[in-house]
């Protein structure tokens, strides 16, 4: 649910591994020349043991591979391999806080956007059309369906029964929501909740994300709290049929979530709908742009 654009094409922009430093840089280390001690002839000691070297003693590609090798921080899980991959015009990297200054080393503050809309309404769709479209580096995407909040024994028992109304505001960790949120606005790296939709619980491990140029936050209360409607920059409200959407659901629910027609049909009838009526289309006076159909 974290999506990263690396130059014009998506990547991830999630990373499982800790950094060695607070705001998740990786130090890759770098070979430090002394240019006016190379011009007199001067040079750095020779490692202890070996032969000494003189002033017309050329500094051989083994001495630089050393003093490489002595700068060079490794991660926590030992690997010595360098976080970043080029592939033509791309540049990937695969550990560490992503490069979204300018080029006078200023910080550049993300333009969020917000898309809301009723459940499968085409949300997840438009935002990676937006992500394919946009023409800047990095891209972030977060999904409300990371803060549920954490259900008791009783709410396990009604959620497997579907009696759980898991579209009322108060499903969500809206505090969590918005906190996540305004940090990735400052470019700071943040810890995201895994939620199981299978088992309706998060998961023990969680998803590393950071900031980016561009944050794209979908959901569908997302415009339901006045906390994010101020973060956001520009909100954006997928207007799509409720029948197509009821059969984006069951497919989605019975194939990918394990569910049988009768519990989807149910908990659609007496959750789904009346909170979209209710507590999701009348946020759409909040957008600036409204998408019909979920194209």
């Amino acid at each position: 649910m974290a999506e990263t654009v690396v130059g014009n094409a998506p990547s991830s922009a999630s990373s499982e591994s800790d950094s060695s430093d607070e705001l998740g840089f990786e130090n890759v280390g770098r070979l430090d020349v002394n240019e006016d001690l190379v011009q007199k002839g001067s040079y750095p000691p020779s490692p202890q043991g070996s032969q000494p070297l003189s002033p017309l003693t050329p500094c051989t590609p083994h001495c630089l591979r050393t003093k490489r090798e002595k700068n060079r921080s490794c991660s926590k899980s030992g690997s010595s391999r360098e976080p970043v991959l080029r592939s033509g015009q791309r540049t990937i990297y695969t550990a560490g806080r992503p490069p979204w200054y300018d080029t006078q080393g200023q910080l550049v503050e993300p333009f969020v956007i917000g898309i809301c809309g009723g459940s499968s309404s085409g949300k997840t769709t438009v935002a990676r059309k937006i992500i394919e479209a946009l023409d800047v580096p990095w891209v972030t995407l977060l999904s409300m369906d990371s803060f549920y909040k954490v259900l008791d024994e009783e709410q396990h028992k009604l959620a497997h029964e579907n009696e759980y109304n898991f579209d009322h505001p108060d499903a969500f960790d809206f505090s969590l929501l918005i906190e996540t949120l305004r940090k990735l606005k400052e470019g700071k790296r943040v810890q995201v909740p895994i939620y199981n939709f299978v088992t309706h619980a998060r998961e023990k491990r969680m998803k590393t994300m950071y900031g980016a140029n561009v944050i794209i936050f979908e959901g569908i209360l997302c415009f339901a709290h006045k906390g994010l409607l101020e973060i956001m920059d520009m909100k954006v409200f997928i207007d799509t049929d409720s029948d197509i959407r009821l059969v984006r659901r069951l497919k989605r629910d019975i194939m990918d979530r394990g569910r049988d027609l009768e519990g989807v049909l149910k908990q659609y009838n007496r959750f789904v709908k009346p909170a979209f009526d209710h507590y999701i289309a009348p946020t759409m006076i909040d957008a600036d742009l409204i998408v019909p159909r979920g194209k």
